[in-house]
């Protein structure tokens, strides 16, 4: 995996590919589908918890499928322990009236539950724009339609990201991915950036949606690789 080097460093995996022990939320979600298998297809051991274990009809030796909540420490620290890493696709909807908690509740819970389980690494998943004035850069129909409409979502998520980022004790890796297309994994070269969406050399933002299948991708190179711990990384693919 590499990326424009007149642009920006390039990526490069530091550690042999591992097989891991992973543990997934979100596993039955789009992205989450398309990371289990992925991961699978690895050789990585993986437990999805999740809550309605009927939804996930994958059958695999290495697969072990777990109900569990994803807002409680205690549920989580049971099926954290003995695992390598944990890799959150957790996603929630949009919510005009209340707001949207989902984010930081359940990764306050995973972060307890690691430190009670001794488990030091996490790779989650938020989207371009987090914070409220990163998108003056972007087109009409973003800036004025579509972040208005999803921005409960994306204030949750930059609070969420806050959290980690004053989370001293684990590995954390935040991916930010523009919007997202259901479509499997290419073999597309990355694009990445450590800001709120990746720009080009005008500073403009670059793409506009990524295949759920590569930002799954990409988070499971992250388990091979130092070079984004403890930061947040806006990513997207490459065209050819």
């Amino acid at each position: 995996m590499s990326q424009n080097s007149a642009e920006f460093p390039q990526l490069k995996s530091v550690f042999p590919s591992v097989k891991m022990k992973i543990a997934v939320l979100g596993a039955t979600g789009q992205t989450g589908q398309y990371l289990v298998n992925q991961a699978l297809q690895q050789g990585h051991a993986v437990t999805a918890i999740v809550r309605n274990p009927g939804k996930l009809t994958v059958q695999h030796e290495k697969l072990k499928v777990v109900e569990g909540n994803i807002f409680s420490e205690d549920s989580l620290k049971l099926h954290f322990q003995g695992q390598d890493a944990v890799i959150s696709c957790l996603g929630f909807p949009a919510s005009f009236l209340s707001g949207v908690t989902g984010y930081t509740l359940s990764m306050r819970a995973a972060v307890n539950a690691m430190r009670e389980a001794k488990v030091n690494r996490i790779i989650t998943m938020t989207s371009w724009y987090t914070d409220p004035n990163s998108g003056t850069q972007s087109s009409y129909l973003i800036r004025f339609l579509l972040l208005p409409m999803i921005r409960s979502v994306l204030s949750n998520m930059f609070e969420m990201e806050h959290f980690l980022k004053k989370t001293q004790d684990v590995n954390w890796t935040v991916v930010r991915p523009p919007g997202l297309k259901n479509l499997p994994a290419t073999g597309k070269e990355f694009l990445t950036h450590e800001g709120y969406f990746v720009p080009d050399s005008n500073g403009l933002p670059v793409g506009s949606a990524v295949g759920r299948g590569d930002v799954a991708r990409f988070m499971l190179f992250l388990l091979n690789t130092d070079v984004w711990f403890n930061k947040a990384v806006a990513i997207t693919t490459k065209n050819e």
